[in-house]
């Protein structure tokens, strides 16, 4: 045999015909070895097979699992609870209103003075009547009072307020002389209040005791009951007009003026009915000086 010729070598084995391969189950990939054995359903009784175990300890429970937080440390911040829509603007509006009434910090002498009316007005309520009766005569700044002790008059009028606390005065008395207070500070604010007070009584009470001397009233009206705060309010109210700006301080005097003028066409009670306008007039009088204070342009 020559020594380059070699014997055929053995090729692929031919493809056996598709009649020969054994059909297989649907999904099932062809494998090289054993074919797997196939799942059967446990029947009736039989109990299934264990599935893989469950890890044991803190890394079942998440939340066990989390790490401890650190004494000291804070914990995470919880939500905060809703609130309802007109809380925070009714809460706003009460601290302002708040901001308004005498304070023993911001206003001591309109707090101060009113814890003094509070307690006279809860004592003409509720003391003897007698007691209370006596205490208001001594009190009037009548002609007979205020021809004997003038000062003393003067000043214990100004404790008492007609009607109590019920009256329309204390209301407007918290307010105004608070708010004069918080713009030209306490002992100026007395000052108003008491100058007020002072030129009033004496522009009512004189005309009466001139009508007496004349013969135009009988003695009895040199002992007319008269006390109360109102002619120092009004005065204040009169100052406290001119620190505002344009149209509140003209609206508050015009308001005012209707009440005045209506109680000069009652007349019910003459001296109050004029002496209030002259009050008011006396605390316009005062804005130059108070504006000079206060250092503030006004228009």
């Amino acid at each position: 045999m020559h020594p380059l010729e070699t014997h055929p070598s053995a090729g692929p084995a031919p493809a056996p015909p598709l009649d020969a391969i054994p059909p297989q189950r649907p999904g099932a990939a062809p494998m090289d070895g054993p074919a797997p054995e196939e799942a059967v359903p446990p029947g009736p009784g039989a109990t299934a097979p264990p599935g893989p175990a469950r890890p044991a300890g803190p890394a079942a429970d998440p939340v066990a699992a989390a790490p401890p937080v650190p004494a000291g440390v804070p914990g995470p911040a919880a939500a905060p609870s809703p609130v309802p829509v007109g809380v925070p603007a009714l809460r706003a509006a009460l601290l302002r209103a708040g901001r308004l009434l005498p304070s023993p910090r911001l206003t001591p002498f309109a707090f101060g003075y009113a814890v003094l009316l509070l307690a006279t007005s809860l004592y003409s309520d509720y003391g003897d009547p007698e007691t209370v009766s006596a205490l208001l005569r001594g009190s009037s700044t009548d002609v007979a009072h205020l021809s004997t002790t003038p000062v003393l008059t003067l000043l214990a009028s100004a404790l008492w307020i007609a009607g109590g606390m019920a009256s329309p005065y204390a209301l407007v008395f918290l307010f105004v002389l608070a708010a004069l207070e918080r713009r030209i500070g306490g002992w100026r604010t007395a000052g108003v209040f008491l100058l007020g007070h002072v030129v009033a009584t004496v522009a009512t009470e004189g005309p009466v005791a001139l009508s007496v001397l004349a013969g135009h009233l009988p003695e009895s009206s040199l002992h007319r009951l008269d006390y109360g705060i109102s002619f120092g309010l009004m005065a204040t109210v009169g100052a406290l007009a001119g620190l505002l700006t344009p149209f509140p301080r003209w609206a508050a005097l015009a308001v005012v003026g209707v009440l005045l003028v209506q109680d000069l066409l009652d007349m019910r009670e003459p001296l109050a009915a004029w002496g209030h306008p002259v009050a008011l007039l006396v605390g316009v009088a005062c804005w130059p000086a108070l504006r000079r204070v206060r250092g503030t342009p006004y228009a």
